[in-house]
């Protein structure tokens, strides 16, 4: 006892949660630090409320684990929809609009066109090789094609 202080749960919880957020940076992923916040908010109440049980002690390390789960996910969640280029890493998306040549005819729908070095299927209105068309969509890795 130091300063009429337990620190013997109390610090063995903030111990798992210096070790869980440290875990985090060396993994891939975005959990410990979950853990971890639970971790260390049971350690905090340990310390400040001596004897408190340890079937309390559970509780409240899986309580604020999953409140701390629930606010970063809603916190992750308002991140991805406002990120600044949503089509980032989709190619085929951030090809729309744009003007390409026809390589291979498109004839039956089906076809090639150029798009900077490389080749695309393409799908559209027939159209002769040369032809200049525009990306108005794409289907996984197939683009739609418009005539103009």
């Amino acid at each position: 006892m130091v300063f009429g202080i337990d620190w013997s749960l109390g610090a063995l919880w903030l111990a798992a949660a210096l070790g869980l957020v440290i875990a985090e940076m060396l993994v891939p992923g975005f959990f410990l630090v979950f853990l971890g916040v639970g971790a260390a908010v049971t350690g905090l109440l340990v310390l400040i409320v001596p004897g408190v049980p340890v079937v309390l002690q559970a509780l409240v390390f899986a309580g604020m684990t999953a409140g701390a789960v629930a606010i970063g996910w809603r916190w992750y969640r308002g991140l991805a929809t406002t990120a600044a280029e949503p089509a980032l890493n989709d190619r085929a998306a951030r090809l729309i609009g744009r003007r390409v040549l026809v390589c291979e005819a498109i004839v039956d729908g089906e076809g090639r066109v150029t798009v900077g070095d490389g080749a695309w299927s393409a799908m559209g209105p027939d159209a002769a090789v040369g032809a200049s068309v525009r990306i108005v969509g794409a289907d996984g890795s197939v683009l739609r094609v418009e005539l103009g």
